[in-house]
């Protein structure tokens, strides 16, 4: 029987104060400094909110220029990262190309082992700006496309989406591109911060612990759930001749005999939130908009028929992953480069907790009850 004080998973153990981000349970929001993220995704660009998170506080006019212009000069994909990316299979998960991006970026940066706030937010914004075009990439070279520069005259989203693509993107699918990135941004001490900030409580550098959070959010259980959305998706049958009702009514009876069989179905549920994910109706309406844009029914009845089918079972809510796996699959992402855009968005929280907890480090080693066996010595 295990003992009564062991936490698995460190569920409901509260190991630290953060000042960057909260779940506040009365209103069911996510708050980034103690703006609500609804309202950030509404309102802001994504460069604001990475200044927010790094900074504790939204930019000026001047602020914001200036902060514009140095993640503009550092968009450009460094040629070594860029050979040492062309050295991995393409049969490698596109998270194995990133972690590795990373952990490069590191081993050349000037700053390397500098921990000074100063240095940190300056390696922060490096990889911030760089990290775009290791994903772009990487996604064209399966495709046995080039690489494409990127542009100094696009804010942070619509240059993504232009390395990606090769094309100017209209203004709606940007804008549902930056709302994606701004809820993906931070969440607390989730799987891959925490990792970041483990890392981070050895006096480590902020590569190695961006590097360790790649490989946590890797993981289905984590980042990898949005992939996991879209792989329902296949396995069900996207059939673009579907009216709406006719995929959900499919999906409806996909997810009762999953329910059934006892599948894990991803893209729903979450330990933090019991009342449904604060970010999914922002994401959602995204999703629409896109779905609208892009004239595809079918996917809303894909969508429609697994969620209420998941609810009349189970009472369990979708997550974020749910509606951004279909989004970043109707803008032309491959299902495996879901997770790296959600590391692009993501290297702002992780970064932000990295000088966080350097500003009030303690090495986190937590204690484990043996249950192996008795003491015993050879004969």
């Amino acid at each position: 029987m295990a003992d009564e004080g062991i936490k698995k998973g460190l569920a409901g153990v509260v190991v630290d104060y953060t000042a960057v981000s909260k779940v506040n349970s009365d209103t069911n929001s996510l708050l980034y400094r103690g703006y609500p993220v609804q309202e950030l995704a509404a309102g802001c660009s994504f460069e604001e909110v990475a200044y927010l998170l790094w900074n504790g506080e939204l930019p000026t006019p001047g602020q914001l220029d200036e902060f514009t212009a140095r993640e503009r000069a550092g968009r450009a994909l460094d040629p070594v990262v860029k050979q040492v990316i062309d050295t991995i299979p393409t049969t490698a998960h596109p998270m194995d190309v990133c972690r590795t991006a990373a952990s490069v970026m590191g081993a050349r940066h000037p700053l390397t082992e500098d921990s000074s706030r100063e240095a940190n937010l300056a390696k922060a914004i490096d990889l911030f700006a760089a990290m775009p075009a290791v994903v772009a990439y990487d996604q064209r070279r399966r495709h046995g496309q080039d690489l494409i520069e990127p542009r100094n005259d696009l804010g942070y989203s619509a240059n993504f989406l232009w390395m990606a693509f090769g094309e100017e993107q209209v203004p709606e699918v940007v804008d549902a591109f930056n709302v994606s990135m701004i809820l993906y941004a931070e969440h607390s001490f989730n799987a891959s911060t925490f990792t970041a900030r483990v890392i981070t409580s050895t006096l480590s550098d902020l590569h190695s612990a961006v590097t360790g959070a790649i490989g946590a959010l890797k993981g289905p259980l984590h980042g990898g759930a949005n992939e996991a959305v879209m792989h329902t998706f296949d396995e069900i049958g996207i059939r673009s001749e579907e009216s709406l009702e006719e995929a959900a009514t499919r999906a409806k009876a996909w997810m009762v005999d999953a329910l059934a069989q006892k599948k894990k179905v991803m893209g729903f549920g979450h330990r933090v939130y019991k009342h449904g994910d604060s970010r999914v109706p922002t994401m959602k309406a995204a999703l629409d908009k896109m779905i609208a844009h892009y004239g595809r029914p079918e996917l809303l009845g894909l969508y429609n028929g697994l969620e209420s089918a998941m609810e009349e079972a189970k009472a369990i809510k979708p997550n974020l992953d749910y509606p951004a796996g279909p989004t970043y699959h109707l803008m032309g992402f491959d299902t495996a480069t879901f997770t790296p855009l959600f590391v692009a968005s993501r290297i702002t929280g992780w970064t932000a907790h990295i000088m966080e907890q350097q500003e009030s480090n303690s090495l986190i080693r937590p204690l484990s009850e043996y249950n192996g066996a008795d003491e015993r010595h050879l004969p």
